[in-house]
């Protein structure tokens, strides 16, 4: 199936592992010219190499989304290098599971903040080529109580963001959807090292979800994919869980 990507321009924070890397590869996979941003170098770099491979354009650059100033030039440098930006996905998260006030000032600025800034400085230029994408990245924690309430209530606030704007831009030919990830294990993410660490705990996750395992980043891309592709639209102001049946809420 041809998606329509081919040829169209990403951004993608928070890119260089598990699930940002698995979209921007994703979306490189479809054609795609993919600008991606981390704090780690390293990993930043292979990424950007592996994007390069599959016959794209790519750019990265170190970034603390955190910091307004930072995640600006970013978005601007990307633009430059692209030539344009069709797609944003804000998939940073700051992954603090405390309750602390601490907890809290990271869940907003990084996980929040960051992706209301990076937004709002995107949409004029979707307006300018006639219409784009935007896509947050949430959680199931967003959407029902039991997980850690700083970032909880993050996700939560983008999932509203994501239907309020999705609303307001519908008009300029701009969708705005969310995607709600289960519990989703990558080499080096927190459900790996649950497993190493805290069997136990990772035993009792588990058993919530119907699959009888855990997502992986691959299968998250792929939904995000879909949505940022032309197949998908008539599909805005949507959260899309993907969890495998672990949530089981009707609504």
């Amino acid at each position: 199936m041809d998606l329509g990507l081919a040829g169209r321009c990403a951004v993608v924070t928070g890119a260089s592992k598990g699930i940002g890397r698995a979209i921007a590869l994703g979306l490189a996979a479809e054609g795609a010219n993919v600008a991606i941003c981390a704090r780690g170098r390293p990993a930043l770099d292979e990424t950007e190499r592996a994007l390069r491979d599959v016959g794209v354009q790519a750019y990265a650059e170190s970034c603390d989304v955190g910091d307004q100033a930072a995640l600006s030039a970013f978005l601007d440098a990307a633009r430059r290098a692209l030539g344009r930006v069709h797609v944003l996905v804000n998939n940073v998260s700051a992954l603090a599971l405390g309750s602390d006030e601490g907890a809290w000032e990271a869940s907003l600025r990084v996980d929040l903040m960051a992706s209301v800034r990076a937004t709002d400085r995107v949409v004029p230029w979707m307006v300018e080529s006639g219409g784009g994408v935007v896509i947050h990245i949430a959680s199931g924690s967003g959407l029902e109580a039991g997980s850690p309430p700083a970032y909880a209530a993050a996700k939560a606030a983008l999932i509203s963001h994501s239907k309020t704007l999705a609303v307001a831009l519908a008009p300029k030919k701009i969708r705005v959807n969310a995607i709600a990830p289960g519990s989703i294990e990558f080499p080096g993410g927190i459900w790996h090292q649950v497993r190493t660490h805290q069997p136990a705990a990772y035993q009792q996750v588990l058993a919530t979800i119907p699959w009888g395992r855990m997502g992986t980043a691959e299968e998250v891309a792929n939904a995000v994919v879909f949505l940022a592709s032309a197949r998908a639209s008539w599909i805005t102001g949507v959260c899309l869980g993907v969890d495998g049946g672990q949530r089981k809420a009707n609504l």
